[in-house]
């Protein structure tokens, strides 16, 4: 049997009156304030549209899996980074967008992320979601400003954009995920600098 996580994620969006888009609204807080309470496992679709006043056929008008609802709800409540401006500081930019994500996973986003990867442990469509619907997104800017730098001879040329970001944001999910050390106060201060320094050191 098929289990809620591991069916096809792709959501089911179609084109719907304003009374569909208010149930649809409706599903996604309901489930973001579940998120708030429950670990990801205790949720179910069943417990949802319970929840939500509505059918099941209704949610999965616009998600075929617990596991693509639960992503586009943790998506709908974090505030999305500001894409990179140009002919600013590059490496501010840079900074503020691992200060933002630090201070995003130091609450209860970051347990519902560690929540995710460890569900994913046993099912590799979970992170295979995980990656498409956060991470690729999360991502985005910061890969932005590495290929300018680049261009503009800030970073090495040569340096894998991939391998940069792992470099930016590796310590960050080792401490979330193993949790030798905390995502304190200190840390959110002193890494970005320190890492972003580490690769522009690697173009001189």
């Amino acid at each position: 049997m098929t289990s809620e996580y591991s069916e096809n994620a792709r959501p089911l969006r179609r084109p719907g009156r304003p009374r569909s888009e208010q149930a649809r609204l409706s599903i996604l807080g309901t489930t973001a304030k579940m998120m708030e309470d429950l670990p990801i496992r205790s949720i179910t679709i069943d417990g949802i549209a319970k929840a939500a006043n509505v059918g099941k056929p209704t949610i999965y008008r616009w998600w075929d899996s617990k596991c693509a609802l639960v992503m586009d709800a943790f998506l709908e409540r974090m505030t999305p980074a500001s894409p990179p401006k140009p002919d600013t500081d590059i490496t501010q930019n840079l900074v503020n967008l691992l200060k933002g994500t630090i201070e995003h996973l130091r609450g209860r986003e970051g347990e519902i992320v560690a929540e995710i990867i460890g569900e994913g442990q046993s099912d590799p469509h979970i992170l295979e979601e995980f990656h498409t619907r956060f991470f690729c997104q999360i991502l985005k800017p910061a890969r932005q400003i590495i290929e300018r730098a680049k261009e503009i001879g800030m970073i090495d040329q040569n340096l894998d954009t991939n391998l940069a970001l792992d470099i930016l944001y590796g310590p960050i999910y080792y401490r979330l995920l193993v949790r030798h050390q905390p995502l304190d106060d200190h840390f959110t201060q002193s890494l970005p600098g320190r890492v972003v320094s580490a690769l522009q050191l690697s173009a001189s």
